[in-house]
């Protein structure tokens, strides 16, 4: 008999956000490749009318269902209310996905953790996580396991607090069966990305900043007069298309063009590579943090060139991933990829597949969840 697995989703409110489904995916479709019998839990906002939340359960569905995981999906309430009969029309009750051999929590989902036999969490804002329960301002439930996707978290030297929790280290996951190796690029091709802009704010006793993805890209501004490669930004409900048009950025309309997880990845692999800074606690928290975003890109082949977020045991710094720390740095590194460009791809990949193998992580995360 399979194991079951209930991976925790947080995808109803963000339907057209490509990538953000993406995350789950990669969880979902490496679970089931591994011999397990996957249930995609999701949680109803408390308010939702019924007739917002069937919209949301269909428009969802609809994206699942490319990849075989529609009829997995369950609902949960997040006020221990019964949901609406119609919202549930066609998933799988709560019930069923109780009786899974274990819970994996990407979505730190707490009104659930309690009922399963037993359960691990998942991090996937390391540094963000530990700051936000040391202030009080997140709940962490029991957890049989704690993995985390950030190398320095409850490590010697780590400028943040373990909580008190004995965190495991996992890579994050990508589905290579997904995501194979691209041709080359056509010429008309740009070093791109895809973000949310304003997004995020950190307030905990002893820091107070924005967070969002445009205060990490300001010191970088000025890129694009530094190197001779074309940089495009597809940004969610972009504000500031005139200054960084007049700064030499293209910039796209993340909503328009990567709406669905597919066009999402024809973006990504019709890409010479991905460039991206990062949010701007990865870099005050050296957390070694990787973005799943960036995962996509090196699986496609595609190298990337990101801003530095702390010493690592295994990324490297120059070779199919380029780490970055200032302007004049991620210029040079941007050059060196367009010199070796082919080489630059094959070393990607490899990176993906020695690393970040879906197959690989989740074998790993099972062995250690499950007794």
């Amino acid at each position: 008999m399979s194991t079951k697995v209930c991976l925790t989703a947080k995808t109803l409110a963000c339907t057209k956000a490509g990538g953000h489904l993406w995350v789950y995916i990669n969880w979902a479709l490496g679970l089931r490749a591994s011999g397990c019998r996957v249930i995609w839990l999701e949680e109803v906002k408390h308010g939702s009318s019924a007739d917002e939340a069937r919209g949301q359960v269909t428009e969802l569905k609809e994206r699942l269902a490319r990849y075989d995981l529609a009829g997995s999906l369950a609902l949960s309430s997040n006020d221990g209310e019964p949901l609406a009969k119609e919202v549930c029309e066609g998933c799988l009750s709560f019930e069923e996905a109780a009786e899974a051999d274990l819970l994996l929590n990407v979505a730190y989902n707490v009104s659930v953790a309690g009922r399963f036999r037993r359960s691990a969490f998942v991090d996937i804002d390391p540094g963000l996580t530990q700051l936000w329960v040391s202030a009080g301002q997140m709940e962490l439930p029991r957890h049989d396991v704690y993995f985390t996707i950030g190398e320095t978290v409850g490590q010697p030297g780590a400028l943040f607090p373990d909580c008190g929790v004995p965190w495991q280290h996992t890579p994050p996951p990508i589905f290579l069966g997904e995501w194979p190796r691209q041709p080359k690029p056509d010429s008309t091709a740009s070093y791109t990305t895809i973000t949310n802009w304003w997004e995020g704010y950190v307030k905990v006793p002893g820091q107070d900043y924005y967070n969002g993805k445009r205060f990490g890209f300001l010191p970088f501004i000025d890129l694009p007069q530094h190197t001779s490669q074309p940089l495009e930004l597809a940004i969610c409900g972009i504000e500031d298309r005139s200054m960084l048009e007049e700064k030499g950025w293209r910039v796209r309309e993340a909503w328009e063009v990567t709406p669905t997880p597919w066009e999402y990845q024809h973006y990504i692999q019709s890409s010479l590579g991905e460039f991206s800074c990062v949010k701007p606690s990865c870099v005050r928290l050296q957390n070694a943090w990787i973005s799943d975003r960036t995962l996509c890109y090196l699986a496609s082949g595609r190298p990337a060139v990101v801003q530095h977020t702390g010493p690592s045991r295994f990324l490297p710094d120059r070779a199919g991933l380029f780490r970055f720390q200032d302007v004049q740095e991620a210029a040079r590194c941007l050059e060196s990829v367009a010199e070796d460009h082919d080489h630059q791809c094959e070393l990607a990949r490899a990176l993906a597949e020695e690393y970040f193998d879906a197959t690989k992580v989740i074998r790993s995360v099972l062995e250690r969840a499950l007794p």
